[in-house]
């Protein structure tokens, strides 16, 4: 699967059935030759029709689902999402 194949999908939490949004970015781990994360972009309202501004959700790899020919399945509860938030800004 090429990379530009894979931002075209829909990431959907199997948790709540939410759309995430679609995929901006992954993240790497170069020694070991695996994604460690996809990254999705959240928006404000306001700040999305007018520019780049907003945060970033980061989806551990083990916390996806299924990877079907739509959509990206992932596992996102509220636990996990405040691990994310610690994450972020710890790297920060």
């Amino acid at each position: 699967m090429k990379i530009s194949d894979f931002q075209t999908k829909d990431v959907i939490n199997i948790v709540d059935g939410k759309k995430l949004g679609q995929i901006s970015d992954l993240e790497l781990d170069l020694r070991q030759g695996r994604i460690d994360a996809i990254v999705i972009p959240q928006f404000t309202r306001f700040l999305g029709m007018f520019g780049n501004g907003g945060t970033e959700v980061v989806i551990p790899w083990r916390n996806i689902v299924k990877i079907g020919a739509d959509v990206v399945l992932v596992r996102l509860d509220d636990s996990s999402k405040k691990l994310e938030d610690e994450d972020l800004h710890a790297r920060t």
